[in-house]
């Protein structure tokens, strides 16, 4: 051993010898245990705690001082005396979870609460949560009682509340630590709820010196902010600062928001004595989301990245950055290893050629021997099988199952064929006899779970497995079958992906006695398959693994040599005796050796945990076998106990010993039961697998093995697969204990995990391979993964095989130390490797345990797993925390988790969700489901009720930043594109000079000084009973019509009324419902001279929203008088209206519905056509008023050009529905019919609400060819009607008469939308060609139009990358990062596009991505305000191109496209030039040096889960943040946090930064359809979206 150790490579620390603990009398070690519970349990203070453990050890202090100082520091860190010495560290946070013994190591403890106390004090923004998410229904009247856990009441554990929980902090020098979690605590008041410190029983009250630290704080980070996020914004080092510029904080000072009941949408009454704050855009903002996002950016200042190396980005292939490894890093540097050979399997004499034949000659001579005892759930042994009575009953259920069975008169089954056993872990002796009857029948048996529920964990995969093997039988017991889920017919319900299946109950009356001349075949053990045992893999699919007979029988042997079985000894098992090592000692090699096996049932051990002890007790049992959290169990329980002696006990063999995490309830469990007889040297840990069984045990103590060893490793190095002691970081160390020698006759050898199976260095780990006869041999029907696993050849260095036999993969990772023992420390079912290290999860969840001196975490239940995200594995941590856990102590541990795991792994944390107790998927023995776990976390099926996100520190691989380059010039850009024989993208209308013959027409067409108040006086004289409008009300009936001549005398009567009032050229504010109202008052105002501004009407339930916006474009149009109809003034002057507004304020308010029958004098004619003729104001997506100047020749030309886009005449019938207040709708509405003389049916959206086939069913009914509407309206339609088709049919509703219907709209076409409302409504007879969208703005209100003529709308695929970088890069449908677009429409007639760079203003050429420009008749001539930003826009309507044609007048959309040609030919016979609207510069977010459209971010998060309903997204100060509307039940809420990150990852390589959960209806949207993402964000920052939950990712 010396010169093993002298390489410095491992260091090995004997078990010292327990002389210390000798020192105390029994019963005083004994007191001194339960003092210990107490204090862990919560039972006493550590205060009391440290006086009762006082008075117990003042008489022995002077012997303890004596003893050697050596032994003192062994025991220290070995954990094994924990109660004995009064300066020893342990106490220190005994009060861990001692509900996970499993994963506990004080010495693990003690580092993590260094590592903690090391950590600068950071605020980090507590997540906002809603009153109602916040108050759980009861755990335990929702979810079954939990199944992986110890007995005693949950009421001691809530005794001392949180007194006992913050004092072992205070005397332990980290004051500092505790000190800032409170005042985080206090500093984050939660956004949305009025959780404050105090509102929760639990809750500390917390000194006013805490407070006074806090506003302290907090008017520092005012100071601080700005300069620290200038230095070091861990954005982007050469991104622009980010915008805090308008941070004022006036007091800090946090007042609760009291919780105002209210109608949705009225806001409430805040109390603002909240500091403030001001957004970029100078809107003044209740401070606690700001000082959120501010704590935010304070936590990412800090650089976690490494520096980006520089390399080539690609204009489309941008790569993601690889990590470099780490020059530093460890590497091995031992020697390469030698395979290991165990000692030959001994020769024994009379040794059975097989299993059957043991059965054989036990069952026949030793027929009174007992084979197998059964407990009740009290204890009480219920039955003992002999091996008489499993010989004969074994006997007539192979019988029963090869002759009795049969179906058409053959039998059902033939040797060799699977059958599925489904036995309760309650009932061994029915398993035992069920699975000796099918190995005597020659059949094989597939042991299985119990199904308790249609739904359970993994079910599915059980399915999948039987029906791989070809199940048709399942044998179970009578009382299990009837526990069975049945279908209606009463027979076994068929569970969800399993095979059809007989069902056979295997109870003595269903089984036949044998004829005498019938015997049972009992041959040599051959290679055929014994059995097949399942197993779950770490993605969750289920393999089945065959264990032919030879290697059954040879695994028997070499246990019983390994252990030292003699015959008739007595065992005791608490492992599930289906698999594994419960079936391995508890059923096959305890009938080879005639032993008597105690079997203790699950549901016992959660009522008794000390069952197993009393009964190795009871029955002198010499060898037990369990796993260490039963130890762990038992230690809770002991303190009851005095009558208890282990002594009889020659082997405790600890199962999952190979769970290097299992050393410390050995230890802990020793140090307790050595005073009842326990031998420190019979524990004996053993690693084995399912696939490779048993690889190596610790042998028993008489059989002269070296002593046990541990090894201290650093987790440094074994995140880089080397194995280094650890010697100058003791905080992130692995303690592991040896798991003993290899089995008899195996050859082990340790290979590297990736890749060839090379073998490793001395120093190094890898996964255990073993070759020997007593191991699996295949997955079932699996041959593929059979070969990489069960035949795997291992290689030297130089490629030549190890051995000329196959070996197994053991999926154990570990390594060989001194004197040939085996030591593992991780499975490769726990392994994840994150930029190229790895990590093993048990580790990572002993970490977490010992984070927490108050019990936090409920049971110990956590699962940790990793997701791919953005090409590397993603660490995710799922606890379940306890019912009486407040959001303070959620919040804190979670936090401290975070630094816990990134001080001992050096990895970051990607998700840590927290769910109520009881809800984590569970194993079929009580542990956690961690695929399942997965599954639903990916899913959004988890519903956490915490969950904190830290996207900014983990993810490290984000593309560099794009750096713009220096723009080309536009004469260079133009020869370019010469060169390249690209035109340059510009394309126009048909000529309107090519106009229509019939007289009517021409009179109105080519008139020059036509206005529309001409057009229509001239029609009430030509047509006077031509109809005109026809308005729809929501039963479908005409509620009102006007004809040429009603119209024009109704006008008539306003302009009289206006005349005598007003001055020509005022402005009146028209605030009417839609209806005929509207219009006959637009021509009124045009007769008198007037000039009419269209308001929507405010709404009576929603006054406080919409009432702002009508006064303040009454205040921005100058309008000196308002008309409306009686109701809606009423409502303007009215108590509700008053506080929202100043009423006084409002100018005159005629009503018109009485006007007296008065001609006006003579009619206003204006001078020339360039007048004004109306105002159009609209509110921008961006938040912005803008009213636009529309002239009299404009508003002709507008219409001319519609008329002859679609071909509208007087005989024509169009149906509208749209709202009537500004753009296109506007003018199909009032202008449009008049001028063309064709009838409007008139549907008003909001009637939509209560009928919403009523739109449809007026096309239908008036047979219109064609017809508008907006993407709201579509909407309302596809999701109100998607599944009432058929009773539309029914109601004769028939769209095959349309030919074109048009989606008014100022956007990107929303083909997702329009192409599910063609689908759904094609069973009406709706043409697929019809439907396409229009394309308007603010500068000109109608450019594209689809019309009746012309080719149909074509769609292309970009690249959405390359959107980013401003280019447009076509590509097929379906390739990855394709976005299709759609062609808005035709260009209309007489409009000029061409296509700008934003920068230099040149012309662009073909499908290249630039500003659409626009050039008509019909543009608007100015803005006549633009609220706030009149500088900005003045250059909106008259731009000149810089290059190329430098005279034409342009007007900028402010909308980025691009113009393809394409090869369809136009009415004229040109090849058709189409325009695709990519949307709005104003709208586009700069990130990361790119530019993207919050749409596509939008559409990537609505698909991430199905209960999103709507999303938008801003930025603020540069970070993003994502608001969804959640359909579903607020459990949902906290799913959607970690799909959102993730799917904005993946799909657009951006961090979000806060992700807000609202309810459906809360994201505002205008009269199009259109989100208001700036309304939302001011919204989100006052703090009025009364969010569900608001997340900020870290």
């Amino acid at each position: 051993m010396a010169e093993r150790t002298s390489t410095g490579l491992l260091t090995m620390m004997l078990e010292p010898t327990p002389a210390v603990a000798m020192t105390l009398p029994a019963e005083v070690r004994e007191k001194l245990a339960e003092l210990e519970l107490e204090l862990s349990e919560g039972d006493i203070t550590q205060k009391g705690y440290e006086k009762k453990r006082g008075k117990l050890l003042a008489p022995y202090i002077p012997q303890i001082q004596g003893v050697d100082p050596s032994l003192q520091i062994d025991n220290r860190i070995q954990a094994s005396s924990q109660a004995i010495l009064p300066g020893s560290k342990h106490n220190k946070s005994r009060a861990a979870n001692t509900r996970d013994e499993r994963f506990r190591s004080d010495l693990h403890t003690e580092a993590v609460q260094a590592a903690l106390a090391k950590y600068k004090e950071r605020k980090m923004p507590m997540p906002s949560k809603r009153r109602s998410v916040l108050v759980q229904s009861s755990v335990e009247a929702c979810t079954p009682p939990d199944t992986s856990s110890a007995s005693e009441d949950e009421g001691s554990l809530r005794r001392q509340g949180r007194l006992a929980t913050s004092t072992p902090y205070q005397g332990h020098g980290h004051p500092a630590v505790e000190h800032w979690f409170n005042r985080v605590i206090q500093g984050s008041s939660t956004s949305s709820s009025a959780s404050s410190t105090s509102s929760h029983p639990g809750g500390r009250s917390v000194t006013t010196t805490n407070t006074s630290a806090h506003a302290a704080l907090n008017a520092n980070a005012a100071a601080t902010a700005l300069a620290d996020l200038m230095a070091h914004t861990q954005l982007d080092n050469h991104s622009a600062p980010p915008d805090v510029t308008g941070l004022s904080e006036r007091s800090s000072f946090h007042g609760e928001r009291p919780q105002v009941a209210s109608v949705r949408g009225v806001s409430r009454s805040y109390n603002h004595h909240t500091s403030v704050m001001e957004t970029a855009d100078g809107v003044p903002v209740n401070s606690r989301v700001s000082n959120k996002i501010q704590q935010l950016l304070n936590t990412l200042k800090r650089p976690k990245r490494p520096p980006l190396r520089e390399f080539f980005v690609d204009d489309f292939e941008e790569l993601l950055d690889v990590q470099q490894p780490d020059p530093n890093q460890p590497k091995p540097e031992g020697q390469q290893m030698s395979p290991l050979e165990g000692e030959p399997l001994g020769v024994v004499t009379n040794w059975p050629p097989s299993l059957p034949a043991a059965l054989q000659r036990w069952g026949t001579t030793q027929p009174k021997s007992p084979c197998l005892t059964a407990l009740d759930n009290a204890g009480k042994p219920v039955y003992t099988l002999t091996y008489g009575k499993l010989w004969t009953r074994s006997q007539k259920l192979a019988y029963t199952l090869l002759n009795k069975l049969s179906t058409r008169n053959e039998p059902l089954l033939m040797p060799g064929d699977r059958v599925a056993l489904v036995f309760p872990n309650s009932d061994p002796v029915m398993f035992m006899v069920a699975f000796y009857g099918c190995l005597l029948a020659e059949l094989v048996p597939v042991p299985i779970e119990v199904p308790l529920t249609r739904k359970d964990a993994g079910s599915q995969q059980i399915g999948f497995l039987l029906g791989s093997c070809g199940v048709t039988l399942a044998l179970t017991t009578d009382a299990c079958q009837k526990g069975l889920p049945k279908a209606q017919t009463g027979e076994v319900a068929t569970f969800k992906g399993w095979p059809r299946l007989l069902w056979f109950v295997t109870d003595g009356k269903h089984v036949v006695k044998p004829p005498k001349d019938w015997h049972p075949p009992i041959r040599e053990a051959s290679n055929d398959i014994a059995y097949i045992e399942y197993k779950t893999s770490k993605e969750g699919s289920t393999m089945g693994i065959a264990v032919s007979h030879a290697a059954m029988l040879a695994h028997c042997h070499a246990l019983t040599q390994a252990c030292g079985y003699t015959e008739a000894e007595t065992i005791t098992n608490v492992l599930d005796f289906k698999r594994e090592s419960g079936l391995w000692h508890g059923v096959l090699t305890s009938v080879m050796n005639r032993m008597h096996v105690i079997s203790i049932p699950y549901s016992l051990m959660k009522v008794n945990p000390l069952s197993w002890i009393q009964k190795v007790h009871t029955y002198k049992a010499r060898v037990a076998v369990v796993k260490s959290r039963d130890m762990h169990w038992s230690l809770l329980a002991q303190r009851d106990q005095r009558d208890i002696s282990l002594s009889s006990l020659r082997m405790l063999i600890v199962a999952d010993g190979a769970n290097p995490w299992s050393i410390s309830s050995c230890d802990a469990f020793l140090n307790v039961f050595q005073a009842r007889g326990l031998r420190p040297e019979v524990i004996c840990p053993c690693a084995s697998s399912s696939e490779a069984m048993t690889v190596a045990i610790r042998r028993p103590p008489e059989m002269g093995v070296p002593p046990p060893g541990k090894a201290v490793l650093s987790m440094g190095g074994l995140s880089h697969s080397v194995i280094r002691v650890d010697t100058e970081e003791k905080l992130s160390v692995l303690t592991v204990q040896d798991v003993g020698q290899v089995m008899p006759a195996a050859l082990v050898c340790v290979v590297r995990v990736e890749g060839t199976p090379y073998l490793c260095q001395t120093d190094e780990v890898g996964e255990i391979c073993v070759s020997s006869g007593s191991t699996g041999v295949a997955y079932y029907g699996l041959p593929g993964m059979t070969k990489n696993i069960f035949e795997t050849i291992p290689v030297t260095s130089s490629g030549v095989p190890v051995s000329d036999r196959p070996f197994t993969r053991t999926s154990l990772l570990g390594f060989v130390g001194p004197d040939s023992l085996v030591f593992i420390v991780g499975k490769m079912d726990g392994l994840m490797v994150v930029s190229g290290r790895r990590h093993n999860a048990d580790d990572v969840v002993a970490t977490a345990l010992a984070v927490e001196p108050m019990k936090f975490v409920y049971r110990g239940r956590i699962a940790v797993f990793s997701v791919s995200v953005l090409h590397d594995e993603r660490i995710v941590v799922v606890a379940e925390q306890r019912p009486d856990a407040s959001e303070e102590d959620s919040f804190q541990w979670m936090s401290r988790v975070l630094q816990a795991i990134d001080s001992i792994h050096q990895v970051g944390v990607y998700c840590l969700a927290l769910v109520p107790a009881n809800t984590l998927p569970k194993a079929p023995l009580g542990g956690i489901h961690i695929s399942e776990t997965k599954q639903r976390f990916l899913e959004g099926a988890l519903h956490p009720c915490n969950v904190l996100m830290c996207p900014h520190t983990c993810v490290t691989n984000l593309p560099k930043p794009r750096q713009k380059q220096p723009e080309v010039g536009p004469a260079s850009m133009i020869v370019g594109n010469l060169v390249a024989g690209k035109r340059i993208a510009q394309a126009c209308g048909r000529d309107v000079a090519q106009l229509e013959d019939n007289d009517q027409a021409r009179k109105v067409d080519s008139h020059p000084h036509f206005t529309h108040s001409d057009v229509l006086q001239w029609r009430a004289q030509a047509t006077p009973d031509h109809p005109l409008f026809l308005v729809l009300n929501a039963k479908g009936t005409v509620a009102s019509t006007a004809s040429c001549l009603q119209l024009h005398k109704r006008a008539e009567r306003v302009a009289a009324a206006l005349m005598g009032r007003l001055n020509t050229g005022d402005h009146v504010a028209l605030v009417y419902p839609p209806g005929i109202d509207l219009i006959a008052t637009f021509y009124g105002c045009l007769y008198a001279g007037c000039v009419p501004v269209t308001v929507r009407p405010p709404h009576p339930q929603n006054l406080a929203t919409t009432l702002p916006t009508v006064k303040m474009i009454v205040e921005v149009s100058k309008s000196v008088c308002i008309l409306t109809t009686q109701a809606i003034m009423k409502l303007l002057k009215s108590k509700e209206a008053a506080a929202a507004v100043d009423i006084k304020s409002w100018p005159t308010v005629l009503d018109t519905d009485d006007l007296p029958r008065k001609k006006s004098p003579q009619m206003y004619k204006p001078p020339t056509p360039e007048m004004l003729a109306y105002l159009d104001f609209s509110v921008s997506t961006t938040g912005i008023l803008a009213g636009v100047k529309m002239s009299h020749a404009a508003t002709s030309a507008l219409c001319r050009s519609i008329k002859l886009q679609c071909e509208l005449y007087p005989s024509r019938q169009i149906a509208i529905c749209l709202d009537p207040y500004c753009g296109l709708g506007f003018a199909l509405w009032c202008l449009c019919s008049v001028y063309s003389g064709h009838q409007s049916i008139l549907v008003p959206p909001l009637e939509l609400e209560s009928n919403a086939s009523l739109w449809l069913a007026a096309v239908s009914q008036y047979k219109v060819r064609v017809t508008f509407c907006s993407y709201s309206v579509m909407e309302m339609c596809t999701k109100g009607l998607g599944s009432q088709t058929e009773a539309l049919r029914l109601r004769n509703v028939n769209l095959s008469c349309v030919r074109t219907c048009m989606v008014v709209a100022e956007e990107r076409p929303r083909i997702a939308l329009t192409q599910s409302f063609s689908k759904i409504f094609k069973d009406l007879g709706l043409s697929p060609r019809a439907v396409s969208t229009t394309f308007g703005c603010r500068v000109n209100v109608a450019i594209c139009l689809q019309g009746t003529a012309g080719p149909d709308p074509t769609t292309v695929y970009v690249d959405m990358r390359a959107l980013r970088h401003d280019r447009v890069r076509l590509v097929e449908r379906g390739s990855p990062h394709s976005l299709p677009l759609m062609e808005s429409g035709k260009i209309l007639p007489g409009v000029k596009v061409i296509i700008a760079n934003t920068e230099t203003k040149g012309p662009l050429g073909d499908s290249h991505l630039g500003e659409i420009w626009v050039s008509s008749p019909h543009n608007a001539t100015g803005y006549y305000t633009v609220y706030g930003e009149e500088a900005l826009h003045a250059d909106h309507f008259n731009t000149k191109l810089s290059f190329g044609d430098t005279q034409t007048v342009w007007a900028r959309t402010g909308y980025l496209g691009f113009l393809r040609r394409t090869e369809l030919t136009d009415a004229s016979g040109e090849r058709h030039d189409a325009l695709y609207v990519v949307g709005s510069l104003d709208e586009t977010l700069e990130l990361r040096g790119m530019r993207y459209h919050p749409i596509d971010i939008e559409t990537s998060v609505i698909r991430s889960h199905k209960s999103i309903a709507e999303c938008a997204v801003f930025t603020w100060t540069n970070l993003l943040v994502v608001v969804v509307e959640l359909e579903g039940s607020e459990q949902e809420a906290l799913d959607l946090v970690a799909l959102v990150t993730n799917v904005v990852l993946e799909e657009h390589y951006l961090i979000v930064g806060v992700v807000v959960v609202v309810d459906p209806g809360v994201i505002p949207i205008n009269s199009r359809g259109e989100k208001q993402r700036m309304h939302l964000r001011d919204g989100f920052l006052a703090d009025q979206l009364d969010p569900i939950y608001v997340a900020y990712n870290m």
